[in-house]
């Protein structure tokens, strides 16, 4: 070890980088360390709390937004990756008045939630998949929704909801 690097050590310097993340449409300055999750960024530094943290692994999906439009768990992934990347959280779903989106209203109809821990890592996983599949079926829902994991519903409502917001989107978009 080097004597600046024993310094910093005994001081608790850490390394920190300036990242500029877009989220939900706004530009944020955020002064990070390398090696800090998104997740970890977008909950304590921005304060957007609906992006849940689960496993820490990647696996239970709870933690899932959009970066660039694709599905991305934000607990495998580092703040400073996302620069230059578009990145949604379950907040961008609601209107500016919050109005419910169309698929948190499908969620709501079809009581596609029960304890609510997993649902914006589900409506983020769906509103991904509905953006780049709108002709979805309830078998490709199926195996979209098996990545994310749930204990409370048993996932035939969150299927249920998201082919009903699919079949309606697509309804809107043909008239």
């Amino acid at each position: 070890m080097t004597a600046e690097s024993t310094a910093q050590a005994r001081t608790g310097y850490r390394e920190r980088q300036l990242v500029v993340l877009d989220v939900n449409g706004t530009e944020h300055e955020v002064l990070v360390e390398p090696r800090r999750t998104l997740v970890d960024v977008l909950r304590h530094d921005l304060g957007l709390t609906g992006t849940h943290v689960g496993c820490e692994h990647g696996i239970c999906g709870a933690c899932t937004v959009l970066v660039d439009g694709r599905p991305a768990r934000a607990c495998l992934m580092f703040a400073a990756q996302a620069e230059g990347s578009a990145v949604r959280t379950v907040e961008s779903l609601a209107g500016p008045d919050g109005e419910l989106s169309d698929l948190q209203e499908a969620f709501t109809r079809h009581h596609a939630l029960q304890c609510g821990f997993c649902t914006p890592g589900f409506l983020m996983l769906a509103e991904g998949h509905l953006a780049a599949c709108p002709r979805t079926d309830k078998a490709e829902i199926r195996e979209v929704v098996a990545a994310n994991l749930c204990r409370c519903t048993g996932y035939q409502t969150i299927v249920e909801a998201i082919d009903d917001c699919a079949r309606q989107r697509r309804n809107r978009e043909e008239d």
